[in-house]
C-alpha cells in the first residue's frame, strides 16, 4: 500500500528544514563562549581552550538529535493510537523510499560533520612541529613514575613510588614537550583536568606538548591497566610560575651536583 506522491516526499521537506541546524551545532560552527562547559574545565591548559568548543557543539547536537528522536518515538504513540471507528490497525506502509533515504542520510552528514572538526581539533592537540621552551621525560613503571628535567641536566631526575607518588613541575604559560617512556608494559600518562593522556609503551617513545594555564595543583594517574597496583600508580601536577619554575630547576641541579 502506497502513500500518494506529496504526502510521500513530505519527510525531505521537514529534513530540508532542520538538516541546516543539525549541520552548524555538530560542527561547532558558531560562538560557544556563553555556553557551559558542561563539566568540562575551563583555561587550565591550552587543551583545553582548542577542545572546549568541539565538547559543547557535540553535546548540542547529541541534545538536538536526542529531542527531534523523541518527538519521533512520541509521536505515533499519541496521535496514531488504536481506534475502534478506524479498525483493528492504523493504515500500514512500507518501502517508504524517502523516509528511508532521510534516516541514513541525516546520520552520515552528523557524523562526517563531527569526524571533520575532530579531526582539525585533534591535529592542534597532538602538534609536535611547534618549537617548545621547555622538555621533559616522563618514563613509567610498576607502579609508579619517573620524571627527569633535561634542562637541569642528566641527573635531574624525580622517581616516586606507590607509598610516595611523585609531583611533576610545570612552568604557567610556557609550552612544554614530554618525552614518555614505559620500562616494563603499557602505561597512560593522564592529567584528568587538563583533558588529556597519552600512553608509555614499552620500546616505543611516544611525544606530547601543551601549555599549562592555571596555577594550582591537580591529580595525575595512569589509566591503562597495568598490573596489580595499578590503582596506586599516582602522581601530582604542580603549577608555578615561570620565576618559581626556574628556581625549581636551579634546586634539581644543585641537589644533582
Amino acid at each position: 500500500m502506497s502513500l500518494d506522491a506529496p504526502r510521500n516526499w513530505r519527510p525531505l521537506r521537514v529534513a530540508a528544514a532542520i538538516l541546516p541546524a543539525l549541520f552548524l551545532l555538530s560542527g561547532c560552527s558558531f560562538d560557544l563562549n556563553n555556553v557551559s562547559g558542561m563539566g568540562f574545565p575551563k583555561g587550565v591548559s591550552s587543551v583545553n581552550d582548542i577542545s572546549l568548543s568541539l565538547w559543547q557543539g557535540s553535546w548540542i547536537a547529541a541534545g538536538v538529535v536526542g529531542v527531534f528522536t523523541l518527538i519521533l518515538i512520541l509521536w505515533p504513540a499519541v496521535f496514531h493510537r488504536a481506534n475502534a471507528s478506524k479498525g483493528e490497525f492504523p493504515k500500514q506502509t512500507q518501502y517508504n523510499v524517502p523516509v528511508e533515504i532521510l534516516y541514513t542520510v541525516i546520520p552520515f552528514i552528523i557524523v562526517a560533520v563531527l569526524f571533520y572538526f575532530t579531526v582539525i581539533k585533534e591535529n592542534k592537540i597532538v602538534d609536535k612541529t611547534t618549537p617548545v621552551k621547555h622538555e621533559i621525560s616522563v618514563d613509567g613503571f610498576q607502579w609508579s613514575w619517573q620524571f627527569s628535567y633535561p634542562e637541569a641536566g642528566e641527573d635531574a631526575v624525580v622517581t616516586g613510588t606507590p607509598a610516595q607518588p611523585p609531583t611533576l613541575y610545570l612552568p604557567q604559560g610556557e609550552s612544554v614537550r614530554f618525552t614518555l617512556n614505559a620500562n616494563d608494559v603499557v602505561h597512560g600518562f593522564w592529567i584528568p583536568a587538563f583533558m588529556i593522556q597519552m600512553q608509555n609503551l614499552p620500546g616505543e617513545t611516544n611525544h606530547l606538548q601543551f601549555t599549562a594555564n592555571k596555577i594550582g595543583e591537580f591529580p595525575g594517574r595512569c589509566n591503562i591497566l597495568c598490573g596489580r597496583n595499578h590503582s596506586q600508580m599516582l602522581f601530582k601536577v604542580k603549577v608555578i610560575s615561570p620565576e618559581n619554575y626556574q628556581k625549581y630547576l636551579d634546586s634539581l641541579k644543585a641537589s644533582a651536583a
